[in-house]
């Protein structure tokens, strides 16, 4: 197909300019090394006192478990209790103290096991996902010594949700099949709210287990009905309150907060909007023993901490944040204060303690990787423009300071595609800029962050008319004189690594260099070799893997490789399940058998997210100056 921008200067990418190129300065990859090196700290979950929190850090090279006091000094040494070796995912607190459960994830693997440990660092051992190909999934503790998660086997696309006993090791199963994923137990036991469905159709669904029966808590025609997430019970399980996709019109049917009355005998009541805004997505939320709401807001992509009066929705007190992104947090039994997960553009993950009344001020965990120099990273601007068709799009547009008119560009897609680009630490984004590169990261239509219509609005058929996004962005770039004509790059993680293939073989002329990490090469393939719960819950999001295979074949960007003409580099982590590692393998020996200029990075030991320092810095400063070298 002809490109919208075929007027444009062609890249120039002779094979001149690859036997010239020297490499990256020193100091610059002195800068890229600091980084993409920079150790972060999340999932944080305090104790039942209050006193201690656990946290995942990769302070040693690869994520583990730590625990810290709450009030300790720069000096205190955390404790480490996750295992040498273990890639740790997430940890939670029982109730009563006593334990610690956290997922790992094995070499790199998506199938994650369940592991718990005494505060103590004893009795540590290993509990659920003994089965290589089954995947754990995060759930919660509902009295002392039970907790409950969802399993996949591996041998098929449904998960289970299942009650272990951590001190015999004995498991129960609660619920069967369906995608379920559990996000509440009633304190007895014998409720269960687990998410049901497949991507962009999940609902919560009310079980039963002492029968098995299981029931929409909102009816889909009722408000919240077509997609919600989150299910939690009152404290009295005299309701259930759910974090739900609301009606309303394109870019306002926004997730907000409902409540359904629940009896004793497990009957529903009629669903009522607690909390809704026009302008902001939910994404969080807590009920304080006090009875009010603690909500967190995804405003344009920057955090929102909020009280809410839960009668009502009024707005009882506006909690400032140090940091515009707060991903995580785990709130104090009192509800006064919350350990939150905070990240900027400037620094990446860390733990603050925030007071959630007037008068205190946040205060980062002391004890935590010091954070990069600030010198090193930039100040993300928003940026708002049309699509083709004139749908409102925006991005976020990391510049050099010293950049003056039209510079060498990498239009960078973040993955999903119901992900979100946001103002927080993106060593990728910062790397380029230490190169002299001005990046910019949109958030195309599929995006989340701007109510259901617009995430759903690539699914499907529908996939085709929303690749238009990317030549609309580029002509964005090049008449608002941001960048310069034939010396833009397409770059991205996972779907945004397909976006950025798609990108190179339909409009071969707008791009001079392509980067793609963990990107699916052909979406037949991927349904073929991904894990069978991902395949399942992807159907609604890319098609039915038989009975729409054209139009997989269709949107593959195998079936169009001979269009691709720009250098492109393949990254990807051996390990990875989820895009399975033969998806940039095949697309590389392709292009190797068409003669073109391709080269293949694979990471040893890493799956799907790459986690291990040594590798953040070699594939950061790889692509640093892969783009450097072409552009």
């Amino acid at each position: 197909m002809a490109s919208p921008l075929s007027t444009l200067p062609s890249p120039d990418v002779s094979e001149a300019a690859d036997t010239s190129y020297v490499g990256l300065p020193t100091e610059v990859r002195l800068a890229v090394a600091e980084i993409a090196g920079a150790a972060g700290a999340w999932c944080p979950a305090l104790s039942p006192a209050g006193d201690r929190v656990a946290y995942v850090t990769d302070r040693s090279g690869i994520p583990r478990l730590e625990v810290l006091p709450v009030g300790g000094s720069a000096a205190t040494l955390p404790q480490v209790l996750s295992g040498p070796g273990q890639e740790v995912v997430s940890v939670a607190w029982a109730p009563d103290g006593e334990w610690l459960a956290y997922l790992v994830s094995p070499s790199g693997s998506i199938c994650a096991e369940l592991h718990v440990v005494r505060p103590d660092g004893s009795e540590a051992r290993l509990v659920a996902g003994e089965d290589a190909r089954a995947t754990v999934f995060a759930g919660h503790w509902t009295r002392p010594g039970h907790y409950v998660c969802s399993i996949a086997p591996g041998t098929g696309p449904d998960a289970d949700v299942v009650l272990v006993d951590v001190g015999t090791g004995a498991q129960r199963t609660l619920a069967r099949g369906g995608f379920l994923s559990v996000t509440a137990v009633s304190a007895d036991e014998r409720w269960v709210l687990a998410r049901r469905g497949p991507r962009g159709h999940r609902h919560v669904v009310l079980v039963d287990v002492a029968t098995g029966g299981t029931r929409r808590v909102i009816p889909r025609d009722a408000p919240g009905g077509i997609a919600s997430e989150d299910g939690r019970f009152a404290p009295d399980c005299g309701s259930v309150l759910l974090r739900a996709s609301l009606p309303g019109p394109p870019s306002a049917d926004r997730a907000g907060l409902v409540e359904v009355p629940l009896s004793g005998d497990g009957e529903l009541g009629s669903a009522r909007v607690v909390l809704c805004r026009p302008d902001a997505d939910l994404d969080a939320y807590a009920l304080r023993p006090d009875g009010t709401v603690l909500a967190v807001w995804n405003a344009g992509g920057v955090s929102e901490l909020l009280v809410h009066d839960r009668a009502d929705g009024t707005v009882l007190e506006r909690v400032a944040l140090p940091e515009p992104v707060l991903p995580g947090w785990s709130l104090a039994a009192d509800g006064a204060t919350m350990l939150a997960e905070l990240t900027g553009p400037h620094a990446p993950r860390a733990l603050w303690t925030v007071p959630l009344c007037s008068g205190g001020a946040p205060e980062r965990l002391p004890s935590l990787p010091r954070r990069p120099d600030r010198a090193l990273s930039v100040e993300p601007v928003r940026v708002d423009y049309p699509g083709t068709d004139g749908t409102p799009l925006h991005g976020w547009l990391y510049a050099p300071p010293d950049g003056h008119g039209p510079n060498r560009t990498v239009v960078s897609f973040h993955g999903g595609p119901e992900g979100q680009e946001r103002p927080a630490w993106s060593p990728v984004a910062q790397s380029l800029v230490a190169a002299g590169l001005t990046v910019f990261a949109p958030n195309v239509r599929g995006s989340g962050g701007q109510g259901r219509a617009f995430m759903c609005a690539d699914d499907g058929a529908a996939r085709e008319a929303s690749f238009d996004d990317v030549p609309a962005t580029v002509r964005f770039l090049v008449e608002a004189g941001i960048a310069a004509p034939g010396r833009l790059g397409a770059h991205g993680w996972s779907y945004g690594g397909y976006l950025t293939l798609v990108a190179l073989t339909r409009w071969p002329d707008l791009f001079a260099a392509g980067v793609s990490l963990a990107g699916m090469s052909d979406l037949r393939t991927f349904f073929a070799a991904t894990e069978p719960w991902m395949a399942a819950a992807s159907v609604t999001e890319y098609g039915d893997p038989v009975a729409d295979r054209e139009l997989l074949a269709s949107l593959s960007p195998m079936t169009a490789l001979d269009r691709l003409t720009a250098p492109v580099l393949l990254a990807h982590g051996d390990r990875d399940t989820n895009v399975p590692v033969g998806e940039s393998v095949q697309a590389h020996q392709a292009l190797q058998a068409r003669g073109a200029r391709s080269e293949l990075l694979l990471l040893p030991g890493e799956g799907h997210t790459v986690v291990g320092r040594e590798h953040l810095v070699e594939l950061s400063e790889r692509v640093a100056g892969f783009f450097d070298r072409w552009l």
